[in-house]
């Protein structure tokens, strides 16, 4: 199969972390007879330097013009980068926002896994980390109290504040059908969360969610209020499947996921839009701190990379190969410096790479 794959290494560790990432899906072309062709675009940091902009039209047309987007890590540091005394719209991250809003990703996929060998780093019981968990939250990206209305203003003398969460039908329907489409490629469950016993968009959330689970039958689907959701992550984990949320609830409880995971160097991430194509990048930033050293961790863009595989490419196999390599390559207690501890070995970026690929 021949697929064209727009790749953005951005800044910092980004081009570090991407390269290793390649090397694996050059590894899966290799082993299954596909042909990977990469289309090598600048955004971020890297892009106002050469083209004064975050993010071009050509590049953005580019991306269209592929099957799916990869991508690294994006901005420099905040105190020191001249990037960052531009305009906030001239900034790195403007051209995030940009490139979202261009190629209609309205879908976030944020995985949340905790492999055994690693337990140790979650801040949760032992009873509970000694479990893994491997759960993932579909979170609603370009509607609600983020892009509602808003205003403030002096009303009887007093500043007054109002934020507007607006969903209409269509909107809770797209990302409820990719919801249960991504179910149907794990354990076939999906938690939807939301507020419906105080919120009207929560209870119109609820009765769309209850009319696209009745086209997939094989899905068993529950619905938990957020506040109950909160607490269910850090109590039992390893219950949850497939989470699908607005975009505030989404926010909030992916980052209680991350950090139960135990390194921001694991967690992948995709943003998708209504067909199968979509934009894959580690949950984790730039680091400048580390950026050249070959220190990072490319784990978290190796996972991207096969959920680009699995969702994009419907090549579930080679995704499952990409993942189990990794999970192999921590059972021969490999790690990187962020997940290091005593007894393990200690490898670079690019080493962790190449064990990740030699393992497939």
């Amino acid at each position: 199969m021949d697929k064209k794959i727009a790749v953005i290494k951005g800044d910092g560790i980004g081009p570090e972390i991407v390269s290793e990432a390649i090397k694996v899906l050059d590894r899966i072309a290799e082993k299954y007879g596909h042909t990977f062709e990469y289309d090598q675009l600048l955004m971020g940091g890297c892009s106002i330097d050469a083209y004064g902009v975050p993010l071009t039209d050509e590049t953005i047309e580019r991306c269209k013009a592929a099957d799916a987007v990869l991508m690294g890590s994006i901005g420099g540091n905040t105190t020191t980068s001249p990037w960052y005394k531009l305009p906030p719209d001239r900034r790195p991250e403007a051209g995030l926002l940009k490139i979202r809003k261009s190629l209609g990703l309205f879908a976030n996929l944020r995985p949340a896994v905790l492999y055994p060998q690693l337990a140790g780093a979650c801040p949760l019981k032992e009873e509970i980390s000694s479990r893994g968990f491997d759960l993932l939250i579909m979170r609603e990206l370009t509607g609600g109290l983020y892009f509602g209305e808003r205003k403030t203003e002096e009303i009887n003398g007093v500043m007054t504040a109002v934020d507007t969460l607006s969903y209409n039908e269509n909107e809770i329907r797209r990302i409820a059908i990719k919801a249960f489409d991504v179910a149907m490629k794990r354990r076939k469950k999906v938690t939807s969360v939301d507020k419906a016993n105080v919120l009207d968009s929560s209870r119109l959330w609820r009765k769309v969610i209850n009319e696209v689970a009745a086209d997939y039958p094989e899905v068993t689907v529950e619905h938990m209020l957020v506040d109950n959701s909160a607490m269910q992550l850090v109590k039992d984990p390893a219950q949850f499947d497939v989470l699908v949320t607005e975009n505030m609830f989404g926010d909030i409880l992916s980052d209680e996921a991350s950090m139960i995971t135990g390194s921001i160097g694991m967690l992948a991430s995709a943003s998708m839009n209504e067909t199968k194509f979509g934009l894959y990048e580690p949950s984790g930033g730039s680091a400048p701190d580390i950026a050249g050293q070959n220190k990072a961790n490319p784990i978290a863009t190796i996972l991207s990379a096969a959920m680009l595989l699995r969702y994009s490419f419907d090549m579930q196999a080679e995704a499952d190969d990409v993942e189990n390599a990794v999970n192999a390559v921590l059972n021969d207690n490999i790690r990187t410096g962020d997940i290091m501890s005593e007894g393990m070995k200690l490898v670079s970026c690019s080493e962790m790479g190449s064990c990740i690929a030699e393992k497939i």
